[in-house]
């Protein structure tokens, strides 16, 4: 099969690159070349930016047995895609997320792929939450102009919604920020308790899906949410880090006004405590896609693994009020 990944080079997409290439899949990668990437000769690289007219120049009259988009972000991007490759793509796979859920009024909790429709919210007028909500729109965008070359032209495209993803080497260094602080022994600020579930996905999973859906035509104009089973609170998903690391826990639970008000910043002491982190219902994949998630426990110790085996020289700027952060902690416990 001959493959082509738009975007993509970040963790997600190397390991889905590494496991085409095992499976004996050409790849080629599309994207700017900002970030150097581990393949060597062993894929195609061409270079260019997809909101740029040099865009379609770029691919030619080549056609591919699938795409895969992972840097797809409003409804534009999707409408030269779908115009540059139709008639000449096997398979379109989208990366999509679980904030098009979020962005819907009284989104449910955890949201099906039935709970797409339905009106959505303004626009937020924090200034902290507009990007994440112009993110699921453009996401919406995205998937509404995939839905609609399908029904219209049969365009073959699948889209897959994930939430949260967690994995080893995650560029956004999200889950390492709570290992660095379980690792210094200090407590771990929770702001407002945590008690709402924390339903993620394993990078592993994702890349496994992508790789086995390609060439589906049963996926053609649907749309697929993946993500784990387990939906622990997170002062239970940090405990857990805890005991894989050997570490005790010392989860405080803080409101995120008393937060700020100390003069830190909520989403840095606690990146997984935003209102923006989706939840999502599986089981249509696993019904329909034989979709298989690894447990929590399993996956986590991997990501514990890989990070105490190859610990980055710096922690990542979350980290950097960290004594403030303690102190504060300790005095409000």
């Amino acid at each position: 099969m001959n493959v082509l990944i738009i975007g993509g080079n970040r963790f997600m997409g190397h390991g889905l690159t590494w496991r085409l290439l095992a499976a004996g899949h050409a790849v080629t990668h599309v994207n700017r070349g900002s970030l150097a990437d581990p393949f060597g000769d062993r894929i195609e690289r061409l270079r260019g930016d997809r909101t740029k007219p040099a865009f379609r120049g770029l691919l030619g009259t080549r056609s591919f047995d699938a795409v895969v988009d992972f840097a797809a972000f409003k409804g534009s991007d999707l409408a030269d895609s779908v115009s540059i490759f139709s008639g000449r793509v096997g398979h379109y796979v989208m990366i999509s997320t679980g904030q098009v859920y979020l962005v819907r009024e009284s989104c449910p909790w955890p949201a099906a792929e039935r709970d797409y429709e339905g009106a959505l919210m303004a626009k937020p007028k924090d200034a902290q939450d507009i990007p994440e909500w112009e993110y699921g729109i453009g996401k919406r965008e995205c998937e509404d102009v995939l839905q609609k070359a399908w029904e219209d032209d049969r365009f073959p495209a699948t889209r897959l919604r994930i939430p949260m993803v967690d994995g080893e080497r995650d560029n956004l260094r999200r889950l390492e920020g709570y290992l660095w602080r379980i690792l210094d022994g200090g407590p771990v600020i929770v702001p407002d308790g945590g008690a709402k579930p924390v339903r993620h996905v394993y990078a592993g999973a994702v890349v496994r899906q992508i790789a086995g859906l390609l060439g589906r035509a049963d996926t053609f104009g649907r749309a697929f949410n993946l993500s784990q089973d387990e939906m622990p609170t997170l002062p239970e998903f940090i405990a857990i880090l805890a005991e894989l690391i050997g570490a005790p826990s010392r989860v405080v639970p803080i409101p995120s006004a008393a937060i700020h008000a100390a003069g830190l910043d909520p989403r840095g002491v606690s990146p997984f405590s935003v209102r923006w982190m989706s939840c999502l219902d599986p089981g249509l994949a696993k019904a329909e896609l034989g979709f298989q998630h690894e447990p929590l426990r399993e996956y986590l110790g991997r990501i514990v693994s890989s990070f105490l085996a190859h610990t980055p020289l710096a922690p990542p700027p979350s980290y950097g009020k960290r004594r403030e952060e303690i102190a504060f902690a300790e005095r409000s416990a």
